[in-house]
């Protein structure tokens, strides 16, 4: 009986290799400050019995306005309450014009407001909307834009500032991936009339779960500090629809404690990203997000794009193919939201195409990026890539 034929060390583990990890490891693990750091903080307002909306929440609201140099900060109980609440308290109808290439809450918000969304193109280079095509969705109807800093990438800002003013329009900024990002050495905070970040765990500030609201609006800030308690303004008599929004001690005193983590996790995001860059700059049929020279992001997700074509693998295959080597990754975001069942009637394909959107998503792959992995790990994540478009190749 002939000897069966040795496998080429180098053989992606979907054609028969050895895995280049034993195990699967996280897609991604937050990184958490000291529990003995929390507990000290949280220690009064649990021995007070005051555990909701209180001095912790007020002390991590003064840090955030004094880090992001903005007049109010409001803390909430999750990013996705934060826009409802702000488009409430903004008082808008009618349409809002958002990206399609986002996660659901940037929708779902409009939604819940009764507005209608409307879709507008990615930029092909940054992936955030297109202030382009922003300016040609507006009608007679549009009352706000709405933003996306995605992956924590900061938006170019003064194009989206130019056309609200121009046309009366109020600018939203969804911040969710972006605490830590600062556009032009300005921190991403105080642009537009709101901005709003999450503090959940995937995030470079985590409270566990929980949102901010920033603005140098003083009546719009008075506004949300009722909506966040029913409406209250402590005298029993609601003057605005609100709803149960407020941000435990806990959550709070978790934020607080990890204010002093942020910049070295996203300096380590950014060393990161930079390995993934160098490693898979050379790999045919992969592009990257283009991050402008004086903008800083938090790298919240590292996605690549993948042309199936090109690179000789569609991406489903290519995760498929990761997945063997114990590699997680995910789609984010896949399908965009134009392509979804719950807003599909508001996008008419035929009517209102978004081929960079459509394009973009179809390809998209994100990998694990989190301050904890170590750079060997990194780099054996790419040349799980290099090998897999190498084999691809012959």
């Amino acid at each position: 009986m002939a000897a069966s034929k040795a496998i080429p060390v180098d053989v992606p583990a979907m054609y028969g290799g050895q895995p280049l990890f034993d195990r699967p490891f996280r897609f991604m693990a937050p990184t958490l400050p000291k529990l003995e750091d929390v507990i000290s903080l949280y220690r009064r307002s649990y021995e007070s019995g005051l555990v909701t909306n209180d001095v912790l929440v007020s002390a991590l609201e003064g840090a955030v306005c004094e880090r992001l140099h903005v007049e109010h900060c409001v803390a909430v109980s999750s990013c996705t309450v934060g826009l409802m609440l702000v488009l409430r308290c903004l008082d808008l109808s009618g349409e809002v014009i958002i990206p399609a290439f986002t996660f659901f809450a940037t929708g779902h918000a409009a939604l819940w407001n009764e507005m209608r969304p409307v879709f507008a193109d990615c930029d092909p280079e940054t992936w955030n909307i297109s202030p382009t095509d922003v300016e040609r969705k507006i009608t007679p109807y549009t009352s706000a834009i709405l933003a996306v800093h995605l992956y924590g990438n900061p938006c170019d800002v003064e194009a989206l500032t130019r056309i609200a003013n121009t046309h009366r329009l109020k600018l939203i900024f969804d911040a969710a991936h972006a605490f830590g990002s600062s556009h032009r050495g300005r921190p991403v905070g105080g642009f537009g009339d709101v901005e709003v970040f999450s503090l959940s765990p995937t995030k470079t500030l985590v409270a566990g779960e929980g949102g901010l609201i920033t603005t140098n609006d003083a009546g719009l800030a008075a506004r949300l500090r009722a909506a966040r308690n029913y409406g209250n303004t402590g005298d029993y008599d609601c003057g605005v629809l609100g709803l149960n929004a407020r941000l435990s001690e806990f959550h709070a005193g978790l934020g607080l404690a990890g204010l002093d983590l942020v910049d070295s996790k996203v300096r380590r995001n950014n060393e990161i990203a930079k390995y993934y860059t160098e490693g898979l700059a050379g790999v045919p049929g992969l592009r990257f997000q283009t991050v402008a020279r004086n903008d800083v992001s938090t790298y919240k997700d590292y996605s690549i794009h993948i042309d199936a074509e090109t690179f000789g693998l569609s991406r489903d295959c290519t995760a498929a193919a990761l997945m063997e080597e114990n590699i997680e990754t995910r789609r984010y975001f896949y399908p965009p939201l134009n392509r979804q069942q719950l807003y599909r009637t508001f996008c008419d394909c035929k009517t209102n195409p978004l081929p960079e959107t459509d394009s973009l998503s179809d390809g998209i792959l994100s990998l694990p990026i989190y301050p904890s992995l170590d750079d060997r790990t990194i780099c054996t994540v790419a040349r799980a890539i290099q090998r897999l478009s190498a084999a691809a190749a012959q």
